[in-house]
């Protein structure tokens, strides 16, 4: 009922700093995410309860599974002079109670705040015999007031990258693919596509069977999924790095390079056509295949489709929200249906992304306006909307309040996705996961055709 009053972007106030309905959370969930990534490995919060209780429960409303993770539990005092016996403490409880193979410790605003050093922590954790033989500590820093969740998935990610992967005289023929924040099912997708290509690979993180796990009875502290350790040891060796996503993965696929002297190459996530054709010929190129009939296949059936329902999609207008390395490629797949992105909003910043929405919209949509960063919000996309009404929204649960004050066809998209399921279990990537968008956004398209023409034109063949 509030976002009704919304005024038009031209009757707004310009906004320097105040943020209205951000389109983004905070770094410690992306860390804990990609940590959950990571075979034997328990996410641990350092900061208060609060922190943590909320980074779990944002990550176990949008996958319905229970997130494991431990926290510092800081309390007034550990919030003034630092929490270093907490963490301390906390690290012998885990190991000693949960016994994980790997702790990983992102820091929360609390603890960055007071100026907590994690690595020295640890340090005098191992020193001090906290850390059981065998077993390990990994750090990232992730204050929630820089950045996103994008951001503080790709710290962590580079901080398993840093502590584990190593090089040796042993040259693998194998390919390290360091994907960028998707969905459980997608990464399977991702296995897939390799496994048809016949390419060795170790995927990092890879939180498919750990987040989607099947209801068996029997509780497992520590699912069967996730990249191991001696995967991650081995990813020194491999032949080259492919990061799907620069947000995410760049900065993991560079210090996997200065460590080990892995060369590498950053796609953007497989999500639509020419995304994935991208991120086929790269595997590919790297590993000196040629792609498999049974791809090529894959690629005929989603342009037959898109072929088939073109004239549903022509030109129509569409909002589109939610992280900079799945919502380039889908808006560049948007254009490639015929329709129109005309209002696209980021809440990670990175000067890249204004870069990357500029080359894909000039030519054929250059009445499209978008911004990403702390001002880049909900409230900011709306306003753009009510001044140049849209036919779609796609992105997270959270626009489903636009799209029913507005009477707005809704197709729910990344992260986080609280009041629907399927996410975890049907990919959204590669061409067959493309296939699944195009039937999701034919069918919110077609279904508003339904519920709103006149009766005389209520068609059974649409």
């Amino acid at each position: 009922m509030l976002l009704r009053h919304t005024k038009k972007a031209s009757e707004a106030v310009d906004r320097k700093a105040l943020t209205i309905n951000p389109a983004k959370t905070c770094q410690p969930v992306g860390a804990m995410y990609a940590a959950l990534g990571v075979h034997g490995c328990l996410p641990h919060s350092h900061g208060s309860q609060g922190c943590c209780s909320y980074h779990r429960s944002v990550l176990t409303r949008h996958y319905k599974d229970p997130i494991m993770a431990s926290t510092s539990s800081f309390t007034e005092g550990s919030s003034v002079f630092g929490g270093q016996a907490n963490l301390l403490t906390s690290l012998s409880n885990i190991f000693s109670i949960y016994e994980p193979d790997i702790v990983a410790i992102h820091s929360t605003c609390l603890s960055e705040t007071i100026g907590d050093d994690l690595k020295q922590i640890s340090e005098k954790a191992l020193a001090d015999g906290k850390i059981p033989e065998g077993k390990f500590v990994v750090q990232a820093a992730t204050p929630s007031y820089v950045g996103s969740h994008v951001t503080g998935y790709a710290n962590m990610v580079t901080a398993f990258v840093d502590k584990f992967a190593f090089k040796t005289d042993e040259k693998r023929r194998q390919v390290n693919l360091i994907s960028g924040w998707v969905e459980p099912s997608d990464m399977t997708e991702l296995k897939r596509i390799m496994k048809v290509m016949k390419v060795p690979y170790v995927l990092l993180p890879d939180t498919s069977d750990v987040v989607n796990t099947p209801l068996t009875g029997k509780f497992k502290m520590y699912p069967t999924g996730g990249t191991t350790i001696a995967q991650m040891a081995s990813m020194g060796d491999s032949i080259g790095t492919i990061g799907t996503g620069a947000f995410c993965t760049k900065d993991a696929a560079i210090a996997l390079e200065n460590k080990c002297k892995v060369p590498f190459k950053i796609t953007d996530v497989p999500v639509g056509l020419r995304a994935t054709d991208r991120f086929i010929q790269a595997v590919a190129k790297m590993a000196k295949v040629s792609v498999p009939d049974e791809i090529t296949k894959e690629r005929g059936v989603l342009v037959d489709a898109i072929a088939d329902m073109q004239q549903y999609f022509h030109n129509k207008k569409v909002a589109v929200y939610g992280d900079p390395d799945t919502i380039t490629p889908l808006v560049e797949f948007l254009l490639d249906l015929g329709m129109k992105p005309t209002a696209i909003v980021s809440g990670t910043p990175g000067k890249a992304f204004m870069k990357n929405m500029e080359t894909i919209l000039s030519e054929k949509c250059p009445e499209a306006k978008y911004l990403n960063g702390p001002t880049a919000d909900m409230y900011r996309m709306h306003t753009w909307i009510k001044e140049n009404p849209v036919d779609l929204i796609i992105g997270n649960t959270y626009g489903k309040y636009i799209a029913r004050d507005e009477n707005i066809p809704f197709v729910r998209f990344g992260f986080p996705i609280i009041d629907r399921i399927g996410h975890s279990y049907f990919p959204t990537v590669g061409y067959m996961g493309t296939l699944r968008l195009v039937e999701k956004i034919l069918n919110a398209l077609m279904d508003y055709q339904d519920a709103n023409c006149p009766e005389e034109k209520f068609e059974l063949v649409m």
